[in-house]
């Protein structure tokens, strides 16, 4: 529990997580009405990006209208003289668990949710944004409202920028970054092609795809190019995933941009593939395998980016 009792006028009901620069709460309006609210608070001059990346993500945010999209709804400044020295962000409240968290069981429900992140994402594109941080941590899965399933939705919009966008510094997660963010090249389609590709193939082997960037508590120096091409197909470790499906991830984790599928429509298209390859196979007798175990070690909200949110 905070030691808040309100912040921006909503009453704090508990404190839903920390990052680099940022307090996540869940908090509750007048009308009772509950919502997730992103506090950054200045105190010193190197804060002044975290009050910008806050305000930059509400900006994008609050354009989407598409359900798999949290959105943003309002931002709070308070302000010292002149300058903003705290911000308070109001977003949807998603009530659920992160694909690092849990994941489905099933290989086909799995590429439900590929599918329903891959339609998102092309919604971002169609508006002119790139994600720029898609991962297992950022996705999360909440109950549907019949009870019988879940829904998709796509979280954290922190490192979310125009297509097109040069950065000024290395932004992304390890596990999940592309070449192109590591090299500082320009941000486009590809490169959410390419972390949805090192999320699926996590979800899909339970190992990372080897990146060009290595975690920050590794002793170790960056992956060189011809080192990261060395990972095995999804299929080879997990013979449950359909070769349809196992090409498509591999192609998505293609270290050049152009050598990837060129946006979501075409990673939506191989998807639909993909499932009619796997449903095919069982309706011939083909069980469903098990899905093999993730990554040992791995800690719920482990895969920090590199930005700090």
């Amino acid at each position: 529990m905070s030691k808040f009792h309100q912040i921006a006028g909503y009453d704090v009901v508990e404190t839903l997580g920390t990052g680099a620069g940022s307090t996540l709460y869940a908090v509750r309006n007048k009308k009772g009405e509950k919502y997730c609210l992103k506090r950054v608070v200045k105190k010193s001059e190197q804060d002044q990006r975290f009050i910008d990346q806050a305000l930059a993500e509400h900006k994008i945010a609050h354009q989407f209208k598409h359900p798999r999209l949290r959105r943003s709804l309002k931002v709070h400044k308070i302000r010292e003289l002149i300058r903003v020295s705290e911000v308070a962000v109001i977003m949807e409240m998603v009530d659920g668990w992160t694909l690092e968290e849990k994941r489905p069981d099933d290989v086909l429900l799995l590429c439900r949710v590929f599918h329903e992140i891959a339609e998102a994402l092309l919604e971002m594109h169609r508006l002119g944004f790139a994600h720029a941080d898609i991962k297992p941590n950022n996705i999360m899965l909440t109950a549907s409202e019949s009870g019988d399933g879940f829904v998709v939705k796509i979280i954290d919009f922190g490192q979310s920028c125009p297509l097109g966008t040069i950065k000024e510094r290395i932004q992304g997660t390890p596990d999940y970054i592309a070449p192109e963010q590591v090299k500082r090249r320009a941000i486009n389609e590809q490169t959410d092609v390419f972390c949805l590709g090192a999320t699926m193939y996590w979800l899909l082997t339970g190992v990372n795809v080897p990146t060009m960037m290595p975690k920050r508590n590794r002793d170790a120096v960056a992956i060189k190019t011809e080192e990261a091409k060395k990972f095995e197909p999804p299929a080879k470790l997990n013979p449950s995933v359909s070769p349809a499906l196992s090409s498509l991830v591999m192609d998505c984790v293609e270290r050049r941009p152009e050598d990837r599928p060129a946006g979501m429509p075409a990673v939506i298209s191989r998807l639909d593939l993909a499932v009619q390859q796997i449903e095919r196979a069982r309706s011939k007798g083909a069980s469903a395998a098990p899905l093999p175990s993730l990554e040992s070690g791995r800690k719920p909200g482990s895969t920090e980016s590199l930005a700090g949110r």
